[in-house]
């Protein structure tokens, strides 16, 4: 009697998700102790307490739990599920099989991870403060670096949930809400980083700093 064929697109079983989950988690403790060493501070260096602030020209930008810059960090999970479920189908069957959805999020913590990490290596803590409006960015606290890759994680798991097209509409509102309320987003910071360009600098800064 053949066996039953394999359901590719089925839902994991939560068993699935156990040793991408404990590396997932190994991989953010890595990131902190590296982070620690690079001497990045747990928290806001002006003592404000506060998880949440909303000022990204200020000094307490990247210094706390979440910011306005959080929404660019659930767009990264859910872009990381569309790339990484786009290149599963690409797979032949049998490694299609095992790349699993808990697999993919454990790809998608990677890179979230090495970005932290990047982020906050003196070359592109200069680059941020040369090229984009980030005048002020000392580079991430570990507690603000702890909260992207969170956001990271909740963003993939979100797009795993409502599938890649309606993943795709959410990055399209999440760009649209956040270049109207802080003049920036996820592709304005890819743009100034690799390409910056003056007109955009100067529409982002407040009037205060031009």
């Amino acid at each position: 009697m053949p066996a039953p064929p394999v359901q590719l697109d089925a839902t994991p079983a939560k068993g699935d998700w156990r040793l991408p989950g404990a590396l997932a988690i190994g991989m953010v403790a890595i990131a902190i102790a590296l982070l620690r060493a690079k001497g990045r501070i747990w928290w806001c260096a002006g003592g404000d307490a506060s998880p949440w602030i909303t000022d990204v020209w200020s000094s307490h930008c990247s210094q706390h739990l979440v910011d306005p810059y959080t929404f660019s960090h659930l767009s990264h999970g859910l872009l990381f599920y569309i790339g990484l479920n786009w290149l599963r189908r690409l797979m032949p069957e049998p490694w299609r099989a095992r790349f699993s959805p808990a697999w993919m999020f454990l790809v998608a913590i990677a890179v979230e991870v090495s970005w932290e990490l990047l982020e906050n290596s003196p070359a592109l803590i200069e680059r941020y403060r040369g090229q984009t409006v980030a005048l002020n960015y000392t580079g991430d606290s570990v507690i603000n670096s702890i909260g992207d890759i969170v956001a990271c994680a909740i963003g993939f798991l979100i797009a795993l949930k409502i599938g890649a097209w309606r993943a795709f509409w959410l990055v399209v509102a999440f760009e649209v809400l956040t270049a109207l309320w802080i003049r920036d987003n996820l592709t304005l910071n890819v743009v100034m980083l690799t390409h910056p360009i003056e007109a955009i600098k100067q529409w982002q800064m407040p009037r205060s700093m031009r």
